[in-house]
């Protein structure tokens, strides 16, 4: 049996989970969420600081005399997406929604919170990480890093889970070193002189330097990237003119880059910036190159990761833990924490979208779609393995 499901109304729960999902709200807006989350932890008896990194929170639970720690977070936003779902907990807001579980990753924590404000049975401090702004490059994780965070509350070891399509719910899924990419953005502006289209002898084409820049591009990873090492270079946009009879002054092409390493980010970025300026000047353009790191990418510490795979085994057995699940592309900002702290990040599945309400019919488990709905099956299952975390990491 799950921890939780032991000691709470799992009904109550999700329905905090469906009010979350029904009013979503964007990074570093999430007010309304962080009110929620302040008011029940201080119902609970926990010690509540807010205003970190502006809408974040982190409360706080002490038992005993030990200076051990740990932090266990959650994210709060949501997407900018219109959400194409039609049960009662559909968003309210016109063009945003929780379409990454966010609602529930809050909901699991706050439930995880509960009982171990309820049932104690550990020394030392457990900080309860509610982060803002994990979406859309924003980089909340560092922000409330920069403000202070592991100073203000010392962990020994910081730990996430967030919900995933492998498959069977409640199953966890994770290893012991990178587990995502870094998410890095790039653009590229090609400048020439524009001129009519029916004239290309009297101006400087850089449509046709980007389009030769878009290219050669295509080539750069395997130029020089190790070909045991994985990493992936995507063009994603292309603008020119906005009109077809007219060559631009200015025209760009950007994308983004994944890798499992800095380094492999740094030589990708010094590829990117020696292929725009050759072929800038070949066309003879001048080129101006933007490069973007969102986050690093999460590369789980060893011997966390091999502590919380034990932990999920006590709660979902052996053959429901994958520990050796391979890196995906996908990025997360909890990599800043991973940075500075030891910890692990981890998944656990949220099914094969059967979940949904009677009567709406199934939904897409694959999160930022406009139909996916988060699994309230596993708000038990989640909060359980927080609890447990808390309670071995500062065992009696």
């Amino acid at each position: 049996m799950n921890i939780v499901d032991s000691f709470l109304d799992v009904s109550r729960f999700i329905d905090l989970r469906r009010d979350i999902h029904a009013h979503p709200e964007l990074g570093f807006e999430e007010h309304r969420t962080s009110e929620i989350v302040a008011r029940l932890l201080k119902e609970w008896g926990l010690t509540v600081h807010t205003g970190v990194a502006g809408t974040g929170v982190v409360g706080v639970l002490k038992r005993g005399e030990s200076t051990r720690s740990i932090g266990l977070r959650a994210d709060l936003d949501a997407l900018p997406l219109q959400e194409d779902n039609h049960f009662p907990h559909k968003s309210i807001h016109p063009g945003k929604m929780h379409a990454c579980g966010h609602d529930g990753h809050t909901t699991m924590l706050l439930a995880a919170a509960w009982h171990l404000s309820q049932n104690g049975q550990f020394d030392g401090t457990v900080h309860f990480i509610f982060q803002p702004a994990e979406e859309m490059g924003k980089a909340g994780a560092k922000k409330m890093i920069e403000e202070g965070l592991f100073d203000r509350f010392p962990c020994d070891a910081v730990f996430a889970l967030h919900n995933f399509s492998i498959g069977n719910v409640g199953h966890f899924a994770l290893n012991h070193g990178a587990l995502m990419a870094s998410s890095n953005t790039w653009r590229v502006t090609i400048k020439g002189q524009g001129t009519h289209a029916s004239l290309p002898h009297t101006g400087v084409d850089p449509v046709a330097a980007v389009i030769d820049l878009a290219q050669q591009l295509q080539s750069l990873v395997a130029k020089v990237i190790n070909s045991n090492e994985r990493a992936l270079l995507a063009v994603t946009q292309i603008q020119g003119s906005g009109a077809p009879n007219v060559i631009p002054d200015v025209a760009f092409v950007g994308g983004t880059i994944r890798t499992f390493s800095d380094n492999a980010t740094d030589l990708l970025e010094r590829g990117l910036n020696r292929l725009a300026g050759g072929i800038a000047q070949a066309h003879g353009c001048q080129a101006e190159v933007s490069f973007t790191r969102a986050s690093p990418p999460v590369v789980n510490h060893e011997k966390e990761a091999r502590f919380a795979a034990q932990v999920m085994r006590e709660i979902v057995g052996e053959n429901a833990v994958n520990d050796q699940f391979p890196a995906i592309m996908s990025a997360e900002d909890f990599a800043h924490m991973l940075k500075v702290k030891p910890g692990c990040y981890a998944f656990i599945g949220n099914g094969d979208g059967d979940h949904r309400m009677p009567d709406h019919g199934p939904g897409p488990c694959i999160i930022h779609n406009t139909s996916f709905d988060f699994n309230d099956e596993i708000i038990p299952i989640g909060a359980s393995y927080f609890v447990k975390l808390a309670q071995k990491w500062l065992s009696l």
